[in-house]
């Protein structure tokens, strides 16, 4: 899975992942991460999620990293601002009053070009990776965020009936990235209404990450 995959996908508008409303588990369960107002979230592979704005409209603070171009300028259209756009690196940063999303491979982000985070909220990263990218994706995110507490989102579905993204990840596979680190905490699990993509039951998980 490279680049281009993702890229054709925006491009022929196929993103059934994105959302058209916040995401329920988000709303319910923010204040775990006990943040205070002008903190400051990261969430890797943002899309243009309209999480973002829910984020923005309770007083945080938003970083993001997306690969698509188009996606990124759309989100920022949708809320209706003006990005400043400058280069940091091999990435592109459009950054706002209390937001900035880096465009470009999350790989080239570094923790000086992403800055301080308070707490990451992972809901589409972890499960858009194939297995074998995972364990780097894990590492990196640790290294550029120096193991902020998490909100991660998961799906669990027998993945012979469908292939990824999203793939699907246990509650064994989660334990396996990330519990040298944190302190993990399932939070709640609840069937998706209709299945995934409508082809296999399916349900969403979201756990809480509290460093150690």
């Amino acid at each position: 899975m490279d680049s281009n995959f993702w890229h054709q996908l925006w491009e022929s508008n196929e993103i059934g992942f994105h959302q058209r409303a916040v995401n329920p588990l988000l709303a319910e369960y923010i204040n775990t991460l006990s943040l205070a107002e002008g903190d400051r979230l990261f969430l890797p592979l943002c899309g243009k999620t309209l999480d973002i704005a829910w984020l923005l409209s309770k007083g945080y603070r938003v970083a993001g990293a997306e690969l698509n171009k188009p996606a990124v300028e759309q989100l920022f259209s949708e809320l209706g601002v003006e990005p400043r756009i400058s280069t940091l690196g091999n990435l592109d940063c459009y950054s706002a009053e209390k937001i900035d999303i880096f465009v470009g491979d999350i790989f080239d982000l570094s923790s000086e070009i992403l800055g301080g985070v308070d707490a990451i909220y992972d809901r589409a990263a972890l499960v858009a990776l194939p297995d074998q990218m995972r364990k780097k994706y894990r590492s990196h995110l640790l290294e550029i965020t120096h193991s902020a507490p998490q909100l991660l989102l998961t799906f669990e579905y027998e993945q012979t009936v469908m292939e990824g993204p999203p793939f699907s990840i246990s509650p064994d596979d989660v334990k396996q990235y990330y519990s040298d680190k944190y302190s993990l905490s399932l939070l709640k699990k609840i069937e998706v209404p209709g299945g995934l993509k409508g082809k296999c039951e399916a349900s969403e998980t979201i756990w809480l990450l509290s460093a150690i």
